[in-house]
């Protein structure tokens, strides 16, 4: 079963889900029968490599006076799974190189590692996931090759592949994120809980064996 995730390094709601789906595949038997694909899905293609303002101040843009609680909301939901999502510190940046490396990662069966330490990175520890540095050290620490991720960074490694996501995602439909697509089937969500995560890898494990 190949179960693609559409994500971006700016979302808190991707981290969540991450971790979520990171559980109910624990929990489920066929784990060894799912691939999993991360998609890139740039919320802010024409965002610059310099940060700005933080997240909080740009959701205090968008949302005015119930800004502060969904900042909380989000906040409450991270610490549920263990996740300290600190948008007062986050500024979003350009994703660009950042989607570049987990295909690198892909390449090398890292991408779930580099996706965790990208999304740490930004949402936790607030780091600028645009800058090369950042991104060396990020790289070195999920396991790759420090020659590999310089070339890649230093050269156009990968753009076409960040490229072809996002046809990608709008042939399937994919509007937002997180997003998952099983087996090519239309979008879900990926902020579920991990009960009804579980069931969406039973129906596609099954439906994959024709009982379905």
């Amino acid at each position: 079963m190949k179960l693609e995730i559409y994500a971006d390094v700016l979302c808190p709601w991707c981290y969540i889900g991450k971790r979520r789906l990171t559980a109910a595949l624990a929990q489920h038997s066929g784990r060894a029968r799912v691939e999993v694909a991360w998609r890139s899905y740039e919320l802010a293609p024409e965002a610059e490599r310099t940060p700005g303002p933080t997240a909080a101040e740009a959701m205090a843009e968008w949302w005015g006076e119930q800004a502060p609680a969904r900042v909380e909301q989000i906040r409450s939901l991270g610490a549920a799974e263990g996740l300290e999502l600190n948008l007062h510190l986050a500024r979003p940046v350009n994703t660009f190189d950042a989607h570049r490396l987990v295909k690198l990662a892909a390449d090398r069966d890292r991408a779930d590692e580099m996706m965790e330490l990208l999304l740490h990175a930004y949402h936790t520890e607030g780091l600028n996931v645009a800058d090369v540095q950042v991104l060396r050290r990020l790289g070195d620490q999920a396991g790759l090759d420090g020659d590999e991720v310089r070339a890649v960074l230093a050269g156009d490694g990968y753009a076409d592949e960040v490229r072809a996501d996002r046809r990608r995602a709008a042939e399937h439909g994919v509007t937002g994120v997180p997003s998952l697509v099983v087996d090519g089937r239309p979008p879900v969500p990926g902020v579920q809980p991990v009960a009804d995560l579980y069931r969406l890898l039973e129906h596609g494990l099954a439906a994959l064996d024709g009982s379905g």
